[in-house]
């Protein structure tokens, strides 16, 4: 099982604002029951409830390539596409000059018809922290379940190279 995905940022905007919410409740409950003067016990019991749920919905949120199947999950359910609907598979810039590792599938309700795995800034020097090393591992676990299902991928040659030259990821070999 690959574990990839990328949050829309409606969801994003959506989750923050969940945990602003939990923040004021919490601290207007905890002002409520023990007075005015524990406004700050309030905001950090509510902070630390706002990362927890944080924790929990981006948790929940992804994609995962498994044997059987795609399965998408989001926190309030989970649908499943079929390895049969993916045509190709691409590396490409977005419009936000972002790396982008996305399926193109048939059928479907998805936008686009495509299923995007990954979002990555440009790489231009070595895996330098944890966030590049999964990353990197997630590009080459993705690479590997896509040849094993032999779905063709095109990636850009600046990508390419890039990927080759500083995170030491061989070009495909078709």
């Amino acid at each position: 099982m690959v574990r990839a995905g990328v949050v829309p940022g409606r969801r994003i905007a959506g989750y923050a604002a969940a945990g602003v919410f939990l923040v004021a409740v919490v601290c207007a409950g905890t002002i409520g029951v023990f007075g005015l003067n524990r406004v700050f016990t309030g905001l950090f019991f509510g902070a630390a409830a706002a990362v927890g749920l944080l924790i929990l919905l981006f948790g929940r949120d992804g994609v995962e390539l498994t044997e059987a199947a795609i399965v998408r999950r989001t926190p309030w359910g989970t649908s499943t596409v079929a390895w049969d609907r993916v045509v190709a598979a691409r590396f490409a810039l977005d419009e936000h000059g972002r790396w982008t590792l996305a399926l193109d599938l048939t059928d479907g309700d998805e936008p686009h018809r495509e299923l995007v795995l990954l979002s990555i800034p440009p790489v231009h020097r070595p895996v330098a922290g944890a966030y590049d090393q999964r990353k990197r591992e997630q590009v080459t676990e993705i690479r590997t379940m896509l040849r094993q299902r032999r779905i063709p991928v095109t990636i850009l040659p600046e990508i390419a190279e890039a990927l080759q030259e500083h995170w030491k990821i061989a070009p495909p070999t078709r």
